[in-house]
C-alpha cells in the first residue's frame, strides 16, 4: 500500500482516489437509483438533490481541512463559493440551448447528467495544463490576475446579450454543415439510424438531444476561461483548484430544475461577481509585493459580497415575483 502515499501533482494519491470514488458514487446514486428512467424533476427534488451535492462538499472540505490543513480547506471553501457563483450565469445559457431545441423536461436531466462527464474531464485537461504553466512560468500567475481585473471591470459595465438566437451560433453552423441531424427528437436517444435524405441508405443522424450536449459543452469550455484562472489565483494547488470547480458543478447542474425559472432575480449579482473577480485578482499582486492574504479573510471578503450581491438582488426584484 506504499502506492498510496505516492504523489500525483502534489497530493498523494490516496486523495485523488477518495475524490474519484466520491464522484463516481455521487453519479451511480443520481442515474442508477434516483433517475433510472427518464421523468421530470420538479423544484423541490432539484433543492433536495442539490442540498446533498452541496453538503457532501462541505464533508469533503472537512476532510481537506482535516488532512492537509486550515488553509487548505479554507481554500477549497473560497474555490467551491467562486465556482458555483461564477457558473450561475451558464443555467440561463442552458435553459436557453433546451428551449432552442425544445428538449422537454423528462429528457433534460440526461444531458445534463451526460455533460458533467464532459466536464470532469475537460477541466482537468484545462486546470492540469494550468498547473504546468503555473510551475514553470511563474509569471503567468500576473496574467491570470490582470485577466480577472480586468474581466471584473468589463462584467461591471457589460450589457446582456443573451437574446442571440442559438441557431446564429458558430458551433451550431459548423455541426449542421459537417453531420446529418434529425429535425425531431427520437425519445431520449443522441444517435438514431435514419434514411439519408440524398442516398436513402439508413446512415446514423444526430438528434437535438446530441446538438443541446454539444453546445452545454462548449458553454462550459468558454465558462471556464474566467472560473479556472480564478480559483487558480486563490491557490495553485491543482488538487484544490480540480475538486472545488467539480463538485460546484455537480451541485449547480442539479440546482438547474429550481434555479431555471428564477435565474432572472439574480440580475444584480453579476456586480458582486465583477467585485469578487477584481479583489481575487488585485490579491495576486497585493500578495507578490507586499504580504499574502490570509486565507480566511479571503472566504470572508469572497462570501460577503456575493451574499450582499443575492440579498439585493432578491430585495430588488421582488415585485418581479409578486
Amino acid at each position: 500500500m506504499v502506492w498510496c502515499f505516492m504523489e500525483l501533482l502534489g497530493t498523494p494519491l490516496w486523495a485523488w482516489g477518495a475524490f474519484g470514488a466520491i464522484v463516481v458514487a455521487l453519479l451511480a446514486f443520481d442515474l442508477g437509483v434516483l433517475h433510472k428512467e427518464d421523468r421530470e424533476i420538479g423544484v423541490r427534488e432539484s433543492l433536495w438533490l442539490s442540498a446533498g451535492y452541496i453538503a457532501m462538499a462541505c464533508l469533503f472540505g472537512a476532510g481537506v481541512w482535516w488532512a492537509f490543513g486550515a488553509e487548505h480547506g479554507i481554500d477549497f471553501y473560497t474555490g467551491f463559493f467562486v465556482e458555483k457563483s461564477l457558473s450561475l450565469d451558464n443555467v440561463f445559457v442552458i435553459s436557453l440551448i433546451f428551449g432552442a431545441f425544445a428538449i422537454p423536461r423528462i429528457y433534460q436531466h440526461r444531458v445534463l447528467f451526460w455533460g458533467i462527464m464532459g466536464v470532469i474531464v475537460m477541466r482537468g485537461t484545462m486546470i492540469g495544463v494550468g498547473a504546468a504553466l503555473i510551475a514553470k512560468f511563474h509569471w503567468i500567475l500576473y496574467f491570470f490576475g490582470l485577466f480577472l481585473v480586468v474581466t471584473g471591470i468589463r462584467m461591471l459595465f457589460a450589457k446582456e446579450q443573451h437574446d442571440k438566437k442559438i441557431e446564429d451560433h458558430p458551433l451550431v453552423k459548423f455541426l449542421r454543415r459537417h453531420i446529418r441531424i434529425s429535425d425531431r427528437l427520437h425519445g431520449h436517444n443522441f444517435t438514431v439510424k435514419l434514411p439519408d435524405a440524398k442516398t436513402g441508405r439508413v446512415v446514423w443522424h444526430a438528434t437535438p438531444l446530441l446538438l443541446a450536449l454539444i453546445l452545454i459543452e462548449g458553454a462550459d469550455v468558454v465558462f471556464a476561461v474566467d472560473s479556472v484562472p480564478a480559483v487558480f489565483a486563490i491557490t495553485q494547488d491543482p488538487f484544490i483548484v480540480y475538486t472545488s470547480n467539480i463538485f460546484a458543478i455537480l451541485g449547480l447542474r442539479a440546482l438547474y430544475f429550481a434555479l431555471a425559472a428564477i435565474i432572472h432575480r439574480f440580475a444584480y449579482l453579476k456586480y458582486a461577481l465583477a467585485a469578487v473577480l477584481i479583489f481575487i485578482g488585485a490579491k495576486i499582486f497585493y500578495a507578490e509585493f507586499v504580504e499574502k492574504v490570509p486565507a480566511l479573510l479571503s472566504l470572508g471578503v469572497t462570501f460577503g459580497l456575493l451574499a450582499v450581491g443575492v440579498i439585493v438582488s432578491m430585495v430588488k426584484t421582488r415585485k418581479e415575483a409578486a
